[in-house]
């Protein structure tokens, strides 16, 4: 389909494969960058730390899980949306948690959607579709965005 990056942050090894694999058996071609946590995600984003330097643009999508070591996902979903670079990124949260104060905080700060993974494969290969077919071909994000 689409060929462009997706920045997944996923602290757990056997989701971040889970969501990779959902988003290929729904045929989406798009490079998945996977950051383990929340201050891996701002340095891929703002090109500091261990992708100091890079030079492509924003990814088109961000799924964004909550609980994650070091920087938690509502701390990152702040940060992005106070970057004038950033402000603007879909962000997609993408977690377990069915808390409703996640929920509203997640909206507060600025998230583009919130879904809570499904439990079964085929539900989760289901969901990353819609979302893919939404959030990829779908929508139209404000493209152009780049590090500086």
């Amino acid at each position: 389909m689409h060929e462009t990056t997706i920045l997944l942050v996923e602290d757990n090894p056997d989701d971040a494969l889970l969501t990779q694999t959902a988003l290929k058996e729904n045929k989406f071609l798009n490079d998945v960058i996977w950051a383990k946590d929340g201050v891996e995600a701002l340095d891929y984003l703002f090109s500091t730390g261990i992708y100091e330097g890079r030079e492509e643009g924003m990814p088109q999508l961000v799924l964004l899980d909550l609980k994650l070591p070091r920087l938690d996902g509502l701390d990152v979903l702040k940060r992005i949306r106070e970057d004038e670079r950033t402000r603007l990124l879909p962000v997609v949260v993408l977690t377990t948690s069915r808390e409703q104060r996640d929920i509203i905080e997640s909206y507060n700060l600025g998230a583009s959607s919130y879904v809570r993974k499904p439990v079964d494969f085929g539900e989760f290969v289901d969901a990353a579709r819609q979302l893919g077919v939404y959030w990829l071909m779908l929508n139209q994000g404000p493209g152009g965005l780049r590090p500086q």
